[in-house]
């Protein structure tokens, strides 16, 4: 089995991303919320524009031998203290400094930070679901992966974003103070980012609903009302669900 290592050059290191320790050190990064200076810098060559390649570090194919299902084609996000733990458990295999730089890039990869800005949780090296991430990790990872975004001004982007930013706040069960209290993002910009994300989702819910409303009154089998709008059907077909979902938790609220 080939290994599933590919990484791009980056710079900085996202400290509360990695699990070699259970301290939280704040990181900052350069994001379409906190400034377009990156959009005033003189064109420079695609060349100069073209991800490094990176070599990946050597233990980390050794720990995607070992532990597979968190170093492998899928980054789980690891576990706090992970570190301490591989040391303490390969005592003779893994070197100290070695682990802690193989831990840092693999945690600064892309496609884990993927992991993270999704929210997945926090796994042990058997693969196990343990803790949720801290609000403040997930957001930090998904404007991370904005900042390294060459098309990170793009409409489809900042639609990509505002998806995000919503999800991720909803998924921490905060106040929209508390949350902004505990992840700190540049609130002015954060907040008309997420009241865009739920006009748009306003703006989607109402069509479903006139959509759900019109298949109802058409007497018509699905295949009929989505060949008459010249519609896809499975498209129709998952518009229409999530009609019926959005209703079920306006009756619950």
């Amino acid at each position: 089995m080939g290994s599933p290592f590919v990484f791009e050059e980056n710079t900085g290191c996202s400290r509360t991303l990695c699990a070699c320790s259970p301290s939280h050190t704040p990181i900052t990064v350069t994001t379409p919320l906190a400034s377009n200076a990156r959009n005033s810098k003189p064109r420079a060559s695609k060349q100069q524009h073209a991800p490094r390649s990176r070599e990946v570090h050597p233990l980390l194919h050794k720990l995607y031998e070992l532990y597979p299902r968190v170093f492998g084609a899928q980054a789980l996000p690891l576990k706090l203290g992970i570190f301490h733990e591989l040391v303490a458990t390969h005592p003779d295999l893994l070197e100290a400094k070695a682990l802690r730089e193989a831990l840092g890039q693999h945690t600064r990869s892309t496609r884990y930070l993927e992991q993270v800005a999704t929210g997945v949780q926090r796994h042990d090296l058997q693969g196990n679901p343990v803790e949720s991430l801290a609000p403040e990790h997930v957001h930090q990872a998904i404007m991370e992966i904005v900042r390294r975004d060459r098309a990170g001004n793009s409409p489809a982007a900042q639609a990509k974003l505002r998806m995000r930013l919503r999800n991720a706040f909803e998924a921490s069960g905060l106040s929209r103070g508390a949350y902004a209290e505990q992840v700190k993002p540049p609130l002015e910009a954060w907040n008309a980012l997420l009241d865009h994300a739920y006009t748009e989702d306003g703006a989607a819910a109402a069509k479903r609903e006139a959509l759900l409303k019109a298949f109802e009154s058409s007497g018509q089998t699905l295949e009929q009302f989505a060949d008459m709008y010249g519609m896809d059907l499975a498209g129709t077909e998952n518009s229409l669900e999530q009609a019926k979902q959005d209703r079920i938790t306006k009756q619950t609220q």
